[in-house]
């Protein structure tokens, strides 16, 4: 998308909002809410075969899942937005070293799973659908994969896991609506709207989806490995996180960016695995 095309849509939003707000506010949300990226390529899809696969219902969506089997612990890999399950292939290379039971799954609207639409709450809802089938006792995650996991954890009763690893964490959706509409440039009235729209559909407004409301109950092990110079989820987000995750560590990289892709992340959450 060119830096002028998101201005335009904005311009296009702001001036429906005058005469249908609603409509205004579903619009947005709908692109806020629909990848463009994240399909399978013939590359990735090579490697992701060399998997056992399923897959997981939660209501009509239909949730791929990929299996490489293993004796020890059960580890569920969540990747985030415009992804898919093959972004963990370095990750998972290392986990079948080290004989771990591997599932990665992808997210609604990505790689082979269904549906037209994401967001954090139905992604939630997903994977404790994962969980309870799989019962994996570690889960990996990454950006709003590994909130998603997180508010999973908190609004279902998941016993199995027993410890998180968070990549690149955005810590509240209120920000991330927030970094949307500044992006599009949307005006007052229809970030309002979008806010209403939040309400009626999800039951809460974006404010809900905070560290506040979802880490403070969660009694799991966990790690946060976050990025300084990250420039899609502030490491501030990662800072308000360990606030409320009372049981968890807050790791800092330097020079990695929000994909978190290294050698060095790798090992820290191997020596995370072993403890």
């Amino acid at each position: 998308m060119s830096k002028i095309t998101p201005q335009l849509i904005g311009k296009t939003i702001n001036a429906l909002s005058y005469f249908q707000p609603k409509l205004a506010a579903k619009f947005a949300v709908k692109l806020f809410s629909t990848p463009q990226k994240g399909k399978i390529t013939e590359d990735q899809r090579a490697f992701l075969n060399t998997a056992v696969h399923d897959t997981v219902n939660y209501k009509d969506i239909q949730i791929k899942t990929y299996l490489w089997g293993g004796s020890k612990d059960t580890v569920l890999l969540v990747h985030g937005w415009e992804s898919n399950a093959f972004r963990w292939k370095d990750l998972i290379a290392l986990l079948k070293a080290e004989d771990y039971n591997i599932l990665a799954i992808d997210a609604p609207a990505h790689g082979d799973s269904s549906n037209k639409i994401f967001n954090a709450p139905m992604y939630s809802e997903c994977i404790s659908e994962v969980v309870k089938t799989y019962k994996p006792n570690v889960i990996i995650g990454h950006s709003i994969g590994a909130t998603a996991s997180i508010i999973a954890q908190e609004n279902h009763n998941l016993p199995s896991v027993e410890k998180n690893v968070l990549l690149g964490a955005p810590s509240n959706l209120a920000i991330s609506v927030k970094n949307y509409a500044d992006f599009m440039g949307l005006n007052k009235k229809v970030r309002k709207a979008i806010d209403a729209y939040y309400l009626k559909y999800f039951k809460h407004l974006p404010s809900y989806y905070c560290a506040e409301n979802f880490y403070k109950n969660n009694e799991t092990q966990g790690i946060i490995i976050h990025d300084k110079k990250d420039k899609i989820i502030s490491y501030r987000e990662a800072l308000d996180i360990k606030r409320h995750y009372k049981n968890a560590e807050l790791i800092k990289t330097q020079g990695l960016g929000h994909r978190l892709k290294s050698d060095a992340v790798c090992q820290h959450i191997l020596e995370f695995l072993k403890v």
